[in-house]
Formats: C-alpha cells, structure tokens, sequence
C-alpha cells in the first residue's frame, strides 16, 4: 500500500453524519457489538458514510472483524498503536471508548529498564521517568525535613539513617501496579493490546511478533530514550534508567547535564548523602530558561554541602579503576583551562534524549523524520504519510508527558469528531523536581523583550517563613513578566518550595490571558508564598524598545 502525500486540507472526509453525536456514538456501539470500529480520516480525504464492521478471512485474522469504507477497502482496526506510553494510551482508550473505533495497540514487556526487547504499558513516564523519579524526590527530602525538624525543636535521638532496599523494593512494587494500571484501563476500554515489538509495514499495516495487522490509521507514540555522548569510556556510564535501579546510594556520583534531568538527580543524589557533582558545559543550569532564574537556581543548587557545581566543563573520557570507582576527566568547554579530573562511584549521563525510531520501518511508509531524528508531522500531528500520526516525545516538539496527552486528544477530534484540532503548544506550565524546585509558564524575560520591546518585570526573593525558624539557607524567587502596552501577563516563574504545586494555578492564569491589573485585584492567602504573585506592587525594572530605563 503505497502512500500518497497530500495536504491536511479537507478534513471532512470520513464523517460522521449525526447532528447528535451521543446518539450517533451509542448506536455505534450497538452495531459493532463483536468489534468496536468508528470512522477514520481517509486518504484523500472526502466525504463518505460511516464504515460498517463486517467479519471476512484474513491471513491469520480469520475471527477477526474488519473495518470497511465506501470504496471497499478493509481493515483489522480503525486505529492501530505502536507504543502504550502516556499518549498512545490515552489515544488508544479514548478512541475505543468514547469514539467507538476499534482499536489495537502493541507495547513490549515490561522491565524498569527500556530496551529494544522490553518496556511495558506506561511508558518512560510512568515506568522510568517522571513517577519513580518523583518517588526519589519525596525519599530524599526527607533528609532535610529532619535537619528542620530539629530547627523546631524536635528531639531526634540518633542518626536517622536509609533502608534503601526497602524503598527500592515499595517503588518498583508501585511502578508494577502502575502498568497494571495501564494495562486494564487499555482493556477495559476494549483496546486489543498485542505484547511485543510493533514495526510499520507500510501505511495501512503493522507487525507484531510476526504477525500483520492492518489499520486505517496507524499512530505512532514511541517515546524517547536517553542518550550519552561519544566519549571514551562512556560504556561505564549510566542513565536515568540506571539511576532508579541503583541497588544502594552511592558515596560520590558525578551527574553530566545541566538539564531537567541532570538537576533533578544531582539534587537528589546530594540530599540522600552523596558527594554529588553536577557538570554541566553552560556558565549555568538549564539552558532555555529565564536567565534570572538560572543563575539564582544555580547559587540555590550550590547552597547543599553535598553538592559540587563544575559549570562550563565537558566530559572527555571515563576510567574504570583497579578499585572499581571511575575516574571522569573534565575539560572546559569555554577556555583553555586544565582539565580537571575527580573519581567518583558512579558516572551518570544526564545529556539528553532522542526520539525512539530506531527499527520502525518508518522509511518503507515513507515517514520522514527531520534533522533531530524526530517524526516530521505537519500542526495536526500527520506525519509525511497521510495515514501514518505521531504524538509525544517522537515528534520532539515539547517533551512533556502532558503535552503527549494533550496531543492525542487533540487528534482523536480529527481522526473521529470530524473536528480537525491543533495541538496548542502555546503557554504549558512545567517545573523542574530540583533542590529547589522551579516553575515555570510563558515568556522568559528575554522572550518577552524581543516580543514585545516594552516590558515590566516584577520579582521578589525572600526567605520562607519555615526556613525562619527551621534554619535553612534556602531562599525564594518569584517573577512576573508583564507586556507594558496591553498590561497582559505572558510570563510568571518561581524558584523554591511548592513551586509546581502553585505554578499550576498561574498557568491557568496565564493561558487564559491574565493581565496584571487582574492579579492586583486578587486577594492573598495568607501567610503563603503564593500571595507574592497578587502583591507585587512595583516592578523592579522596566523596558522601553528593549532597553532598561
């Protein structure tokens, strides 16, 4: 089946002809009571009547029920995906039960460490990512909380000290229930889950385990993995798949990156006791984000006695030691400094991730991919081949979990709701789980200054009440960044405790179209940290055509 490329325009094509859609999906659901099915987007795209489910032979498919459309053309599924991660999941399911498609998806076995043989419904998310990860967040404040503890009073007899097995042993108990989970919200929504490795045969088939299956439309939702850079020794290192099966806390880790990744796990790695040194090749930490933020992240990041900053500096090679620790040699990445060397336990790579093509047969379908190696797809999600959509981190357009999902729902209003949707990539809250944490949505202040030219910036950094009697150093920072001429929030930042929690509520601000005089008229919580977002009166600096006055 060869594909054809055309533009997205037309999107009408296959509709579904209902003015009322909760009828129309629950008589849907009557009909196709031995197999779920809905319409599809077809290719070209035109008007056409509904598909009807009929039961035909198929090599190797005989029981199987089949989709058909007006030109009579079958297929195993409305919808086939490769990869139950967050957005394939969540595509997979709704498609099936609130849509009514019939719907497959293929997903490797599950192992807390990805591979090109395994994985598991839930994906790096879920599995390997962002909740196991958060998990070490949560184990490891504790060590702090006992420091301020103390700071009001309580008496602590002893050391407090880790049963790290037995936390190991609660966090991959928790990540199996998890893609249990996963796996009966697949099944319960009437989605087939094939277990093993899906490849594209062409633009209407799949492979799994030898075995083909063809789809109207096939999604692919495979993720990213992390990669290391090409130096000498890097087999030594490991990654964050690594990271959360490590089998006891190091004493000294060296952590390479200075991204979300990278901070997160040197902040986790320091305040669980380890001599922990963060490398990363920028003057400063996160690359991308608000430069205020930056550097005052980094003098946060600094404050942990655990933690040693190597800012500016690459890796060059890795040593394994007659010992077994690892010596990593340091070179400057911004001068001709001498390198600096330090022998650690453990190296880890923190230097990012690709998008998970590798032995897809994306080429054979004529999907593309772009310089970065990630699925080229137009602003509905479509690849180069018109029956062939990617979502999420393989796309590379924003690598977050909840954007992953709002793209797959975004496509289930054009692939079934005869209501063509762009993912909206606009304004997306985020944090980062470092020591401190950070949150973010919107402009940075250097964003907003080339935008816009005429801007106020309000920020305040103070010292959180409990940090007043528990002792700590630590600090806040809070930012508004307003566009002078129509007084509408477009960005709002926050270094310090509860930063994710409190920037969720900014975002919806923000998304829908705050402006700053809106947050004057608000009334605080008091006493809180939030209450410093409705009560920055003056702002700290302003700029006119993109100068400070």
């Amino acid at each position: 089946m060869n594909c054809v490329k055309h533009s997205i325009r037309g999107f009408s094509a296959a509709r579904l002809h209902s003015t009322n859609r909760l009828n129309q999906n629950a008589q849907f659901r009557t009909i196709h009571t031995a197999g779920r099915n809905a319409s599809a987007i077809a290719a070209p795209p035109r008007p056409g009547p509904r598909f009807s489910s009929t039961r035909s032979a198929s090599p190797g498919l005989s029981t199987m029920a089949t989709t058909v459309n007006a030109s009579g053309d079958s297929y195993d599924y409305d919808l086939f995906c490769i990869g139950a991660g967050s957005g394939g999941t969540r595509a997979a399911r709704m498609a099936a039960s609130t849509y009514g498609a019939k719907v497959a998806i293929a997903e490797m076995p599950y192992d807390p460490i990805a591979s090109d043989e395994k994985g598991g419904a839930g994906g790096t998310c879920v599995l390997r990512g962002c909740v196991p990860k958060k998990l070490f967040v949560y184990c490891s404040e504790y060590s702090e909380a006992f420091k301020d503890a103390e700071g009001f009073g309580w008496q602590i007899p002893g050391k407090p000290t880790l049963d790290w097995g037995t936390f190991l042993e609660k966090k991959n108990s928790e990540l199996k229930r998890l893609n249990g989970v996963y796996m009966r919200l697949l099944e319960g929504a009437g989605v087939e889950v094939h277990e093993g490795r899906g490849t594209v045969v062409d633009a209407h088939t799949v492979a799994v385990n030898g075995k083909t299956f063809t789809a109207k439309n096939i999604l692919i939702a495979t993720g990213g993995k992390a990669f290391k850079p090409d130096i000498e020794g890097a087999e030594h290192a490991i990654i964050s798949d690594h990271a959360l099966e490590i089998t006891e806390v190091p004493e000294s880790v060296a952590v390479i990156g200075g991204g979300y990744i990278g901070v997160e796990f040197a902040g986790i790695f320091a305040n669980l006791g380890s001599q922990t040194h963060l490398v990363y090749r920028q003057p400063l930490p996160l690359r991308g984000f608000d430069e205020e933020v930056r550097n005052f992240a980094a003098e946060q990041y600094a404050l942990n006695p655990g933690m040693h900053i190597h800012a500016s500096r690459n890796p060059k090679k890795i040593v394994k030691l007659p010992n077994g620790k690892l010596q990593l040699t340091l070179g400057c990445a911004n001068s001709a400094e001498p390198d600096e060397v330090i022998e650690v336990d453990h190296v880890m790579m923190a230097t990012g991730r690709k998008p998970n093509v590798g032995n897809l047969g994306l080429e054979g379908a004529g999907v593309e991919l772009d310089g970065r190696g990630a699925i080229k797809v137009d602003e509905y999600s479509r690849t180069t081949c018109p029956s062939i959509w990617a979502v999420g981190d393989v796309t590379g357009r924003m690598e977050l979990t909840p954007v992953a999902l709002m793209e797959s729902m975004a496509l289930l209003q054009t692939l079934f709701n005869d209501n063509p949707t762009k993912p909206d990539h606009t304004n997306i809250a985020t944090a980062v789980f470092s020591h401190p944490q950070i949150g973010t949505v919107g402009m940075s202040e250097e964003q907003a200054i080339k935008e816009f030219k005429n801007v106020d910036v309000y920020t305040s950094s103070f010292r959180p009440m409990r940090n007043t009697i528990s002792g700590s150093e630590g600090r806040t920072f809070m930012k508004l960044i307003v566009a002078a001429d129509s007084l509408k929030v477009v960005g709002v930042h926050m270094v310090g405790p509860d930063s994710a929690e409190i920037m969720q509520g900014m975002g919806v601000a923000v998304k829908m179209g705050v402006t700053k005089t809106q947050l004057d008229s608000v009334v605080g919580i008091h006493p809180s940290s939030a209450e410093e977002f409705v009560t920055m009166r003056s702002p700290s600096r302003t700029i006119r055509d993109g100068k400070q006055v």
